[in-house]
C-alpha cells in the first residue's frame, strides 16, 4: 500500500508521520529522518488535510491536553493489538492504567498483562493512542517505544497541564 511521509515539526521536534489511502499509518519520533519525506503541500489532498489534523493533535497532547479531532487511523495489526490500541485512547489525559489494567478492560485476565504489553509496543502512533498513559505494576513507568525520557515528558505535560488528579508516579 502506498504512503505518503511528511515531517511535523512541533515545539518538541519534528515528527515523522506516515499516510496510507485510509489514513495516519504511523507516527515516529524526532529523529527519525526520511529522504522521501513531502512537504506537506505536495501531499494529496485527504493527507493534507489529515498531516493538519496530526500536527494540531500532536501539538494538544505535547502540551498535555487532549488532541482533539485525530484524522482517520490506518492501524494494521492483530485484532488483539487495535482492541488494546481503542482502549488505550479511552485514557483521559493525567490518568494511568497497568498494563494489568488494560487487560481487565478488555476482558482478559490480568495475566495478559505482557500480551498488553507487547501491544503497546508495537503501537504504531504512539502519543496520539497514548500508551505513554501505561504503566507496570506498582507504578513503575515500564518501557516505551521511544525511551523512558518521552513517556516522563509526556506524563509531566499532562501533569503540568493540570489534568493529573494526582501526583503521578513516574520512576
Amino acid at each position: 500500500m502506498k504512503r505518503w511521509p511528511t515531517a511535523l515539526p512541533t515545539p518538541a521536534g519534528v515528527f515523522l508521520a506516515e499516510f496510507s489511502s485510509r489514513g495516519l499509518a504511523r507516527l515516529h519520533f524526532p529523529g527519525r529522518r526520511s529522504a522521501r519525506a513531502l512537504p506537506v503541500e505536495q501531499l494529496p489532498l485527504p493527507q493534507r488535510r489529515w498531516a493538519t489534523r496530526t500536527a494540531r493533535a500532536l501539538e494538544r497532547v505535547l502540551a498535555g491536553r487532549p488532541p482533539g479531532d485525530l484524522p482517520p487511523l490506518d492501524e494494521t495489526g492483530t485484532p488483539f493489538q487495535r482492541a488494546v490500541w481503542r482502549a488505550l485512547r479511552t485514557i483521559p489525559p493525567g490518568q494511568t492504567r497497568t498494563y494489568a489494567d488494560v487487560a481487565r478492560a478488555l476482558g482478559r485476565p490480568p495475566g495478559a498483562a505482557r500480551a498488553v504489553g507487547q501491544a503497546c509496543g508495537a503501537n504504531p502512533i504512539p502519543v496520539l493512542t497514548p500508551c505513554h498513559r501505561v504503566l507496570a505494576a506498582g507504578g513503575g513507568l515500564g518501557g516505551f517505544s521511544a525511551g523512558l525520557n518521552w513517556k516522563r515528558k509526556l506524563l509531566a505535560g499532562e501533569a503540568k497541564a493540570g489534568h493529573a488528579r494526582m501526583p503521578l508516579k513516574v520512576r
